[in-house]
């Protein structure tokens, strides 16, 4: 059982996050916020793949504007991404934003600073300070310190400036696409604030390297205990993100939403196109919000025995194959009739 760390607990609109709530998933759009329609979509796909927090992009004015439309049609909170211009973050505020991301050095002058954190303590809107390794302060670059030591020295320089406004919704992330110095990072500033943090590998990469390096950095800092928000960044369909943000927090038991996919990696005795079959499952089931295990076995002499622990599952034979349940086999069918077959039978259950 994996031991949380303690963090103050913050409400972004519904979803609350840190103490002891659970791990929160969430991704980003890539889409023009400007553009009310496809943005609208893509935020209402990510949510029916189960996204719980969705964050844009929002470089002026028209794009702050149209916050005002999309808020009232998410099915999920937003969080406004803001550089430099503490205008648009006052804009985002007034238009019914659940949260920002802002760094507050970066704004200008204190009076912008205090204007802006004075509007959100008013409205309890949270602000996330998003240390990233890239684009660290000018002084910062120049110090003879490991680039995780810096992350921190900046994230903290801006903490303070919210503080010192007596300002404490905040919430954390310090990223780097190294993941070594992404999880040094994150575990010295663990034990330097009472914030929550928000995890995630910044420009890991394509799908396959992007998963490896999210996995190795999340997995770590979740397995210690450090995390309460996460998003697997990806070069791919941010519903990739969603999904993969999902099964590293299944495959360590601090959520549970879902259906968990397993499946055998194939060998000598498999008679069945078995790599197929299983990306074919988990495409039927994985929007299914039940908290079970299916398994997709390579032959019936070792499937249904080996993934005994499933509740359901099939197993490939010649030219047919086996639905099971529980370890125990109860339908035999043709292979194009498998995946119906396991449907008919998991739905059966839940009714």
């Amino acid at each position: 059982m994996i031991k949380r760390r303690k963090s103050k607990e913050i409400s972004i609109g519904n979803v609350k996050i840190g103490n002891n709530n659970p791990i929160t998933v969430q991704s980003m759009c890539n889409t023009d916020t400007r553009n009310i329609e496809q943005t609208t979509k893509q935020i209402k796909e990510l949510a029916d793949a189960g996204c719980e927090l969705v964050r844009l992009a929002v470089l002026n004015k028209d794009a702050a504007e149209a916050i005002k439309t999309l808020v009232k049609t998410s099915p999920v909170p937003l969080i406004a991404d803001i550089h430099f211009d503490y205008r648009l973050a006052i804009q985002c505020i007034n238009n019914g934003i659940s949260a920002l991301r802002l760094n507050p050095g970066n704004i200008g002058k204190r009076e912008n600073v205090e204007k802006v954190v004075s509007l959100a303590k008013q409205q309890n809107i949270p602000i996330r300070i998003g240390v990233n390794a890239g684009s660290l302060e000018k002084e910062l670059q120049e110090k003879d310190i490991p680039l995780s030591e810096k992350m921190v020295e900046s994230a903290m320089k801006h903490i303070k400036i919210l503080e010192d406004l007596d300002f404490d919704l905040i919430k954390v992330s310090l990223k780097s696409s190294d993941v070594m110095t992404t999880i040094d990072a994150y575990r010295l500033i663990s034990e330097k604030i009472p914030y929550s943090l928000h995890l995630g590998v910044t420009e890991a990469g394509t799908l396959k390297s992007g998963l490896i390096k999210s996995s190795i950095g999340l997995g770590t800092l979740l397995a210690e205990g450090i995390g309460d928000t996460i998003r697997v960044s990806l070069t791919e369909n941010p519903i990739e993100e969603v999904y993969a943000g999902f099964e590293i927090l299944k495959s360590m038991k601090l959520r549970q939403k879902g259906v968990n996919f397993i499946s055998c990696p194939t060998c000598g005795r498999t008679q069945i196109d078995l790599i197929n079959l299983a990306k074919k499952v988990e495409a039927r089931f994985k929007n299914l919000d039940a908290n079970i295990t299916i398994a997709t076995m390579g032959c019936a002499v070792n499937g249904p025995g080996e993934a005994r622990h499933a509740d359901f599952g099939i197993a490939g034979g010649i030219n047919e194959g086996y639905v099971f349940k529980k370890g125990e086999i109860i339908a035999r069918v043709p292979e194009n009739e498998l995946l119906d077959k396991l449907e008919e039978v998991i739905m059966k259950s839940y009714k």
